[in-house]
């Protein structure tokens, strides 16, 4: 039976017991409050002002800021929509992730979020200051300390549209209409570049937008490079820009006749009993295809499997000075990137382009990978190193989904959360690890 607003619900169960709902003090999404604090100690708040532009008003409502850190943070705690603003303008930490005069008045509603992301942030100038904002971002954790070698993984993947979203396009390959959003990464998980293609263009278009600006960066930081890359990047232009670089790579390369006959002796089944554990045998040899200036070193792998006729085979072209089985080894990390971008997919909704204009789903990308790599970057610094190996969906699903209250008195905010997985404890871990951080100066 119900009762008054104010008194809440009676149950017929339990008549001790009363539910009331009060969305504005109550949150399950307290655990943001943790990145908050990470981004603040990045700087997040000073990479906007330099990167961003606000062309509105000086009387406007919301700080760029705010606005910014509401569409990144939604995204981080999975809501893909625009409209739920609509519900989390009031939720209590939407309110104090942002300044302090949207407190106690709420966030923004949807209207002007869609207003921000579709044309605020679509302005030439402000959709490339969000890349350098991204960037930064990573560059201020790399400033942390940061392995003398920098591994780069480029991939491409697909993001369905059920609309007649601009410049989307069916696909043979994925077999569905899509756009076709090539990524790169470093080893740590970031996301380092971006960009947002039409559906039907090859894997490896624009390639080099992406990869060489960053190879120069971090050769400019003393580091030593090295790149990986599927089959569709098996392309002489690519060998030949890594190798005037100083580049090292291994590339997937298509499997060709030529290629099986330098490895004849390896495709042959074992004679005998075949054992359970799979047989696996490496090759390294010298091929110079039709298109290339000069041989190259290709590496093959053959694994011969208990029940089946045929050996899988793979082949990796690479400048590499390692033992065949060592370059197998380090290219096969390159499958981590493809788990990175199923995170993106699932925790922070990177297939949420359902606007009509391809700027704007070209912003809504990077926002998603903004909001990305905030998860990453509290993953990698704020984490315990017990369970620094959580998915970014543990994450969200695990510390960011706390539940709390809000009570205001006179002079403090007590944000009051519910200790579940995120502990006492643990938040006094995260919260130090991050206060710990030695950021260099500027």
């Amino acid at each position: 039976m119900g009762e008054s607003q104010k008194q809440g619900f009676q149950l017929s169960f339990n008549r001790f017991l009363r539910v009331g709902f009060q969305g504005s003090h109550i949150t399950s999404d307290g655990g943001l409050i943790l990145v908050r604090e990470l981004d603040e100690r990045l700087g997040f708040s000073e990479l906007i002002e330099e990167h961003l532009t606000d062309s509105r008003a000086n009387n406007a409502r919301f700080s760029f800021a705010d606005l910014l850190r509401q569409s990144v943070y939604s995204r981080l705690a999975g809501y893909e929509d625009v409209n739920d603003a609509e519900r989390l303008a009031q939720d209590p930490t939407f309110r104090l992730i942002g300044s302090e005069k949207n407190w106690d008045r709420g966030a923004a509603l949807p209207s002007r979020l869609q207003t921000f992301e579709t044309e605020l942030l679509a302005e030439e100038e402000n959709f490339a200051g969000l890349a350098r904002v991204n960037r930064e971002l990573i560059g201020k954790a790399e400033a942390l300390g940061s392995p003398y070698r920098s591994v780069l993984d480029m991939d491409s993947t697909e993001i369905p549209v059920y609309g007649e979203q601009e410049q989307s396009a069916y696909n043979g390959h994925f077999e569905s209409t899509c756009f076709h959003p090539l990524l790169l990464f470093n080893r740590e998980g970031d996301c380092l570049a971006a960009k947002l293609r039409p559906g039907n263009v090859h894997s490896a278009e624009s390639w080099e937008e992406l990869l060489l600006p960053e190879i120069e960066r971090q050769q400019r930081m003393g580091k030593e490079v090295a790149c990986r890359a599927d089959a569709a990047f098996a392309k002489p232009e690519v060998y030949e820009a890594l190798e005037e670089r100083g580049v090292k790579y291994a590339i997937r390369i298509p499997a060709n006749d030529i290629l099986q006959r330098d490895i004849d002796e390896l495709l042959k089944r074992p004679v005998g009993r075949p054992a359970k554990k799979p047989l696996v045998e490496y090759k390294g040899f010298l091929y110079q295809a039709a298109g290339w200036k000069t041989a190259r070193r290709v590496v093959a792998k053959v694994e011969h499997h208990a029940g089946e006729l045929y050996p899988r085979v793979g082949f990796i072209v690479t400048n590499l000075t390692l033992p065949s089985r060592a370059v197998v080894r380090f290219y096969n990390k390159r499958g981590t990137a493809e788990q990175w971008i199923k995170e993106g997919k699932q925790a922070v909704k990177m297939t949420r382009l359902s606007c009509h204009r391809f700027r704007s789903n070209e912003v809504r990308l990077w926002l998603t990978i903004i909001a990305y790599n905030l998860g990453n970057l509290c993953r990698r610094l704020a984490l315990p190193q017990r369970i620094g190996n959580w998915s970014l969906a543990s994450l969200q699903q695990r510390l960011m989904k706390t539940g709390g209250r809000l009570v205001k008195h006179a002079r403090y905010y007590w944000l009051l959360l519910a200790e579940g997985h995120l502990t006492r404890r643990l938040f006094a871990s995260m919260l130090g690890r991050i206060g710990a951080l030695s950021l260099p100066a500027g």
